[in-house]
């Protein structure tokens, strides 16, 4: 494997994941990498690990709060929590595994609008016209969408993808490969910009 290529091994519903969103297409293009975005189901990888969001210890949830406002306003970037949270993200990442299959030219706009309704001007995007508004947004009607969610091969690559990121030693979001270099959490992308050198 290319040591100029990110593999970004994400999904919508963890702050933190939304933070790398917006620093690792800057890093790629100024290292010359090749970003691959990887949609994963990240309640199937805790499952598969034994891990847990962070906010299962109170204690630490407290700080995480913080401490992601603290990295929103290092990198000079909008954030605000989803008062929603924890919304299950099984449609919107089956909406991500789908655009790749079948509309990839989609793929970049779904990314940016669901973080941005997730993490920026957060919406409950565990209810169905919250999400149908979202989608509309980026050109693509509601129903067309849930054809696509609802595909069996769309729900069967989401679970491939998951389970190669657990194979691969995922037990989080956000992780980034290079090459066969592991690095977990948006406080490691000066070592996966490192790793690029």
């Amino acid at each position: 494997m290319s040591g100029k290529t990110i593999d970004f091994w994400f999904d919508f519903g963890s702050p933190t994941t939304y933070l790398a969103h917006t620093q690792l297409p800057r890093i790629a293009a100024e290292t010359g990498a090749v970003l691959h975005y990887r949609p994963m189901l990240l309640g199937g990888v805790f499952k598969a690990t034994g891990n847990a969001s962070p906010v299962s210890v109170p204690a630490k949830g407290r700080w995480m709060g913080q401490d992601l406002v603290r990295w929103a306003a290092h990198w000079g970037v909008p954030f605000a929590f989803n008062p929603h949270f924890p919304i299950n993200t099984l449609t919107l990442m089956r909406g991500a595994a789908g655009l790749q299959l079948r509309r990839p030219e989609l793929f970049a706009r779904y990314t940016d609008a669901v973080f941005h309704a997730m993490w920026v001007q957060p919406r409950n995007l565990g209810d169905a016209a919250e999400v149908a508004a979202v989608v509309e947004g980026i050109g693509m009607s509601a129903t067309e969408f849930m054809a696509l969610v609802g595909d069996a091969e769309v729900k069967a690559r989401l679970v491939a993808e998951t389970d190669e990121a657990v194979a691969r030693g995922v037990f989080g979001a956000p992780t980034c490969f290079v090459g066969e270099q592991m690095h977990f959490g948006q406080d490691r992308l000066d070592f996966v910009r490192a790793a690029l050198a």
